[in-house]
């Protein structure tokens, strides 16, 4: 089988957020399942998700599918994986694709974040690969057809080992944001001593003024933009956070450490005594101290490499993993210190969440099971 990709390539780095492992993972996974992958090698992908002009935005989605089309006109495939945001696509030339033959695949991994409702866009796909259990019903309501599938999760074969504790850290690796910041703060202040160890973005960076003003009027559109999308309520929570001091605390401050790269990312990960997920995310959909959840690609990921892996609990985890002997979770500030207390006394346990979680991640929720089942569900 070969496979077009289009996981948000790009021979160049935008000035976006991180999207360059998505085609890491995939094309790695697709190889190691023994099928075959190919891409237009013209086509910039990410460039869709760079802030642009509506007609920028015009001519980039007009000269990436032109690509695309005459790509695939000259080099026959058998399925058309991608990974585009609703902005990114191109009715049209989905529907072109499919009457070559071609069935058409959407991953999504933000729906829960975004989105209230499944985009009128991904009704266009012949599959949506969703990999939030709390998304299902965003595309039952909207007919879509989908597929709950883990998120597309690949590490190297020779990282696929349990590895001895190195440190007694209970670490935690991931940007800094406002309910991380949040969570955190009540940790260490219900629990000073905590051997807590965090790395990340933005947990030392000072913001920097760029010196950018909004006219009167682009506020206003973008006020109008916001509500239009969102909501009166969340409009009125945005105002009201304006001015919240996300400044960390001089006790948090001291379990923040220096950014760490990729090599220390996963030894950090694989042999830190516990290693920590936070499933809640910004929203002003949410009252801010009442966050709402999902799974994460790190609830993949930390088992695959082998960690004792503590994370919050959100709907679906449970059939992902037998909690409790694959992996930990944990509901409040509260129970997060009561179960970091429980792991850190108990060796055995540890041993047994680490091997029975890294059984689990590597041998059910690879890209080759999500393939096969993603072909079954088309044939």
């Amino acid at each position: 089988m070969k496979i077009f990709l289009s996981f948000l390539q790009s021979t160049i780095q935008h000035p976006v957020p991180a999207y360059d492992f998505w085609q890491y993972y995939v094309k790695n996974g697709i190889e190691e399942a023994g099928y075959e992958w190919t891409e237009c090698p013209d086509a910039d992908w990410a460039l869709g998700l760079v802030p642009q002009t509506p007609e920028k935005r015009s001519e980039w989605k007009e000269r990436v599918w032109s690509q695309t089309i005459s790509w695939l006109r000259s080099n026959p495939v058998d399925l058309f994986l991608s990974y585009l945001y609703p902005e990114q696509i191109e009715t049209s030339a989905i529907n072109e694709i499919k009457r070559m033959g071609i069935p058409c695949v959407n991953f999504y991994c933000d729906n829960i974040r975004q989105f209230g409702e499944a985009p009128k866009e991904f009704s266009v796909f012949d599959l949506n690969w969703v990999p939030e259990f709390k998304a299902i019903k965003l595309y039952q309501k909207a007919g879509y057809r989908y597929i709950n599938l883990p998120m597309p999760m690949w590490i190297e074969p020779n990282k696929r080992m349990v590895h001895a504790e190195a440190n007694n850290q209970i670490t935690f690796i991931g940007s800094k944001d406002i309910q991380r910041t949040l969570f955190f703060e009540k940790v260490v202040k219900q629990c000073p001593s905590i051997n807590l160890y965090i790395y990340g973005n933005g947990w030392k960076d000072v913001p920097q003024y760029t010196g950018r003003t909004e006219s009167g009027f682009n506020k206003i559109g973008y006020q109008f933009s916001f509500i239009k999308q969102h909501g009166l309520i969340p409009y009125l929570r945005k105002i009201k956070q304006r001015n919240l001091n996300t400044d960390i605390s001089e006790a948090l401050r001291f379990k923040v450490n220096n950014i760490t790269d990729f090599e220390n990312y996963n030894k950090l990960t694989a042999e830190s005594m516990v290693t920590v997920g936070i499933n809640r995310y910004p929203s002003y959909r949410y009252p801010l101290f009442k966050p709402d959840t999902y799974s994460r690609l790190r609830d993949i990921e930390a088992p695959m490499l082998g960690a004792c892996y503590l994370t919050e609990y959100t709907e679906g985890l449970e059939y992902l993993y037998d909690i409790g002997k694959e992996i930990e979770t944990y509901t409040s500030t509260e129970d997060f210190i009561e179960k970091v207390s429980m792991l850190t006394a108990n060796t055995n346990l540890r041993q047994r969440l680490k091997v029975n979680g890294q059984k689990r991640a590597v041998s059910t929720h690879n890209i080759q099971n999500s393939i096969s089942q993603i072909i079954q569900r088309l044939i």
